[in-house]
């Protein structure tokens, strides 16, 4: 009878012992799903992450263009003001120098140097305001010129 008792004794431990495995895969299938739910809602996460960086490299892309453009644009613009720039100190440089021609003129009319009367009609054909004038102005002719 002792043995039938052993056998009694031994049964229930295998059945806490089978109870206990069980509750152990059940804690591990938990886990392992907790897990899986874990990992899942980090991947969404990523995704999420991903998706506004790559919106906020597009913004940043179309702002880089935009800057470009305006770069370009006002580079454009300071090569033309440089140009235009350029033509106006020539110009006050020729200007200047005719300036200096002219009170160099009025300078040896004043001084009592001798004058003809020729000397007025020359300087004025002379003078580079005066071709200035009349490089302006086509001569015109009329039909009525060459009357003989």
């Amino acid at each position: 009878m002792g043995s039938c008792s052993g056998n009694s004794s031994g049964s229930p431990q295998i059945q806490n012992s089978g109870s206990e495995e069980d509750l152990m895969d059940q804690r591990k299938r938990k886990r392992m799903q907790s897990n899986r739910e874990s990992a899942r809602r980090s991947r969404i996460r990523k995704q999420k992450h991903l998706d506004e960086l790559i919106v906020k490299l597009a913004q940043i892309q179309k702002e880089n263009s935009q800057i470009l453009t305006s770069i370009n644009i006002t580079t454009q613009n300071y090569m033309n003001f440089e140009a235009e720039n350029s033509v106006l100190r020539a110009q006050i440089m020729e200007l200047s120098q005719r300036l200096q021609s002219l009170n160099e003129i009025i300078t040896n009319a004043g001084s009592g140097a001798a004058a003809t009367s020729n000397w007025a009609e020359e300087s004025f054909m002379n003078s580079p305001w005066n071709l200035m004038y009349f490089s302006q102005h086509p001569i015109m002719a009329s039909a009525d010129a060459f009357n003989y």
